[in-house]
């Protein structure tokens, strides 16, 4: 960790701003400085301690991000492992945590398998996306379960606000016969916007798996494709009382091929629709519900096209949140979460559904004109395993001559999967019904500099979490018994970030900078797949009609097993990308990834993508 520590202190002076763009105010999902998912009200995110990074419309059409996973590819805090190419299955690490400790959000509701505990972030299409809010650190004093190392809320498209119709259309293709295409149309009427989109993805792949001897061996050398058909709705009215009702749904379906022996094929349909309404009750008391509803349908097959199972389960949402102006300096949010999960599957689970509900509250306030203090505490009620108490306190100096120092303490919890509850005894394996939930704490300081050129952001953190669920043999000296999860495990994460974004010269430069110690404390092991440094440089800049940019990526190895025994290599990629506008509403973009055509791998034995490229033409009126 002291080499860890040292080198942060040589890269400090880089990484990367939060990257929302300047748009209309009025818009909670567009607003420049603010930040939603923190605190589940709008807060200018320079008054909090709280670190977030935040990719706009205008962000993902600059970085000509085809994918999800490929936006998210680089950023401060965030490890992500593909076992393919695009519609593979893809696991996000925030600040060292497991992958099932990242609580995501679409439109507010809560999305992603109850069985498995993580989301498909592969099977998101990027092109319904208006805002991604990415909150690092402790959050379950606000959401509940699963926040440990963070909360990603993803916002999708709004109407524009222009009573002429906004129509947008993207093609393009480029290797492994990849083919995408895209439209929307959006606009408002009157007190109404809406905003409709339809997107199709399509790549024939490529060799997703190298072979693999064993019980367990795969030697299937053929390209593994990918496709994702995706639709997606949202409508608004705004009365003259101020009240507002906003509804919006996006639907995705498709099929992903990867190599295996039992399976190898796999179609899935993930929806999730929202229906939100607000009233001002008073000048100082806005109320806003918001009921929602989202599922997660897989359906797998054998290499030879049979089918072999079947996993559905589907989560019913609903929130009242109070936001009360005290004063003007003081803002206090009241709320209650109700969710109800509910699994139908091949598998005979032992319990079909479970309840949480939780009740929240924050506090935002400014002392002392230019200190700032933002705390949560949230009680949860979870029908498998009780009560859980939560909370978090962070504070912010803005001194006057544009340095920041915060510090931050928080509690998180993650709730067992119905896998770890319920999963039925097959011989092989099966659940523990007396599983207790994950919890951790973490404490964090940091400074911030924000200077005419320059704006900067160094982080520390150290994270516990104990009661860690692990899946082991029930006899412990015979491995071949039948394996069933436990609270046995616990681990420590000490971590640095740095950012720093410029523009000089008609350049921007932006540096992103992670060093992690993820351990596990009872083995003294690096947590299997987290890398320990990550080192992401983007520049970019416009020649008239022709935008250039390109992004460096350096990563550390990593382990793929516990016991650190099956090492995987780190490596370094060179994007570029380049593009030129005919005029106001036509644009050619061009990308190749992996310009130096490195051979590396994020999971052991699972290939990544050659050097390849991507050229697409997108209209605007």
């Amino acid at each position: 960790m002291q080499k860890l520590l040292f080198g942060s202190l040589l890269l400090a002076g880089f990484p990367t701003l939060a990257q929302a763009e300047d748009t209309s105010p009025g818009d909670s999902n567009a607003l420049p400085e603010m930040v939603v998912t923190a605190t589940r009200s709008e807060v200018d995110k320079n008054e909090l301690a709280t670190a977030s990074t935040i990719y706009t419309r205008k962000d993902i059409e600059r970085l000509q991000a085809k994918t999800l996973p490929e936006l998210l590819k680089g950023t401060t805090g965030i490890d992500l492992t593909q076992q393919g190419g695009d519609g593979k299955t893809t696991s996000v690490f925030m600040r060292g945590t497991n992958s099932d400790h990242v609580l995501v959000l679409i439109d507010g509701i809560k999305v992603g398998s109850a069985t498995l505990g993580t989301t498909a972030f592969e099977f998101i299409p990027i092109d319904q996306i208006e805002r991604v809010e990415i909150i690092r650190g402790p959050q379950s004093s606000l959401y509940g379960s699963e926040a440990i190392g963070g909360v990603i809320q993803i916002f999708t498209r709004k109407g524009g606000q222009s009573e002429k119709p906004t129509v947008t259309l993207d093609a393009g293709g480029g290797n492994y016969d990849t083919m995408r295409a895209a439209g929307t149309v959006s606009g408002k009427w009157q007190n109404s916007w809406y905003s409709v989109g339809a997107s199709h993805y399509n790549t024939q792949g490529f060799n997703t798996r190298e072979p693999v001897t064993g019980f367990f061996g795969v030697d299937q050398p053929d390209d593994d494709g990918y496709h994702n058909t995706g639709v997606n709705a949202r409508l608004g009215h705004r009365f003259a009382n101020n009240a507002e009702i906003d509804a919006s749904f996006m639907h995705s379906e498709g099929r992903s091929d990867f190599d295996g022996t039992q399976q190898d094929k796999a179609k899935f349909i993930n929806e999730v629709a929202s229906l939100s309404g607000s009233l001002n009750l008073f000048d100082f008391w806005k109320s806003t519900v918001r009921l929602g509803h989202s599922f997660d349908d897989n359906n797998n097959f054998a290499p030879n096209g049979v089918f072999a199972s079947r996993f559905y389960t589907q989560r019913w949402n609903g929130t009242w949140l109070n936001e009360f102006n005290l004063t003007e300096d003081h803002q206090l949010l009241l709320g209650f979460d109700g969710r109800n999960d509910e699994v139908d599957s091949t598998q005979k689970f032992s319990a079909s559904s479970r309840y949480d509900f939780g009740v929240f509250g924050n506090l935002h306030s400014r002392v002392f004109e230019d200190h700032f203090i933002n705390a949560s505490v949230r009680w949860d009620k979870n029908e498998a395993f009780g009560d859980n108490v939560t909370g978090n306190i962070g504070w912010r100096y803005n001194s006057p001559i544009g340095i920041s120092p915060f510090a931050s303490f928080g509690k998180a919890f993650k709730a067992p999967t119905f896998n770890d509850l319920y999963w039925p005894n097959t011989g092989f394996a099966f659940g523990n019904t007396n599983l207790k939930p994950e919890e951790s704490t973490t404490a964090e300081i940091g400074v911030a500099g924000n200077h005419k050129l320059v704006q900067w952001e160094v982080r520390a953190y150290h994270t516990n979490i104990d009661d860690l669920i692990n899946w082991a043999p029930v006899n412990p000296t015979n491995p071949s018994s039948p394996w069933t999860p436990q609270n046995v495990s616990k681990a420590q994460i000490d971590g640095l970030e740095g950012e720093i974004g410029t523009q000089i010269l008609g350049w921007n430069g932006k540096l992103n900078m992670t060093l992690l110690d993820p351990q596990n404390r009872e083995t003294n092991k690096r947590l299997n797949r987290r890398y320990q440094k990550s080192l992401s440089f983007d520049l970019s800049r416009s020649f008239g009609p022709v935008d250039v940019g390109g992004m460096l990526l350096l990563q550390g190895d990593r382990f793929d097993d516990p016991g650190n025994t099956v090492h995987v290599n780190g490596y370094a990629t060179l994007d570029l990308r380049a593009a030129y506008h005919f005029d106001k509403n036509w644009m050619i973009n061009a990308k190749v990834n992996n310009l130096l055509d490195k051979q590396y791998q994020l999971v052991d034995t699972y290939n990544t993508a050659d050097r390849n490229f991507f050229v697409s033409i997108h209209y605007n009126n």
